[in-house]
């Protein structure tokens, strides 16, 4: 019996010890649950339909058929799923496959202890994660080639800075003045995910300081130093 706010979790990946490794990682985290485990992409599609876990962790390098092909489907036949990629690749182009396939997160595999919890709140939130890591090279690609990386990346985050809803809203509360811990409260998301927002925002907006920010963030429209 899942808790009450308890988020269901369908771990996919081919590799077992990669399973075992993730739903120990779970196991920590008591807002999550893990409900189920698929190694191909077949089960990934059966467990899903017969589950229906509020998140998918899926590896992209499935056996029997690309775990970007299985989040297309499933985001046809259940577009409230909340997916996240596991992947070893840093690709801008394997990144921009999985947000144009639907996946609203994307981890490499080497860093999962350290931002599993990170991704999982942020997808929960309705935001998209992206592995900071692999964030640069996103955001050089766009700068390169913006027309048609538009195209492609139409459920990633919109915007001169790319910043996601949630993001623009702990930037806000950075220009109120709001501590870390205020911020967290008024969003009701973790002091964690605060700072991990902000870090994302400075690179994103890139400035050094908090001063600079709020000034870039106005200047942007983002924010109203009136206010």
């Amino acid at each position: 019996m899942i808790e009450t706010n308890t988020l269901s979790v369908l771990i996919a990946d081919d590799h077992s010890l990669v399973r075992i490794g993730v739903r120990a990682l779970l196991e920590k985290l008591p807002r999550y649950q893990v409900i189920g485990e698929a190694g191909n992409a077949a089960e990934s599609l059966a467990l899903t339909a017969k589950l229906q876990p509020d998140i998918l962790l899926l590896d992209i390098g499935m056996p029997d058929r690309s775990g970007l092909a299985v989040a297309g489907q499933l985001q046809q036949e259940r577009p409230g799923l909340r997916i996240i990629v596991l992947s070893a690749l840093e690709t801008a182009e394997a990144v921009l496959g999985a947000l144009h396939a639907g996946c609203r997160g994307y981890l490499v595999k080497d860093l999962l202890l350290n931002e599993l919890e990170l991704a999982l709140d942020a997808v929960a939130h309705g935001d998209i994660y992206l592995s900071p890591r692999i964030s640069h090279h996103l955001v050089a690609t766009l700068q390169r080639d913006a027309a048609p990386v538009a195209d492609a990346v139409s459920h990633a985050p919109a915007g001169d800075a790319l910043l996601t809803e949630r993001q623009v809203e702990v930037l806000q509360g950075i220009a109120r003045s709001l501590t870390t811990k205020q911020i967290a409260r008024e969003l009701n998301i973790s002091p964690k995910t605060v700072e991990f927002h902000r870090a994302q925002i400075i690179e994103r907006l890139g400035v050094r300081d908090v001063v600079s920010l709020v000034r870039k963030a106005a200047k942007l429209g983002l924010v109203d130093l009136d206010e």
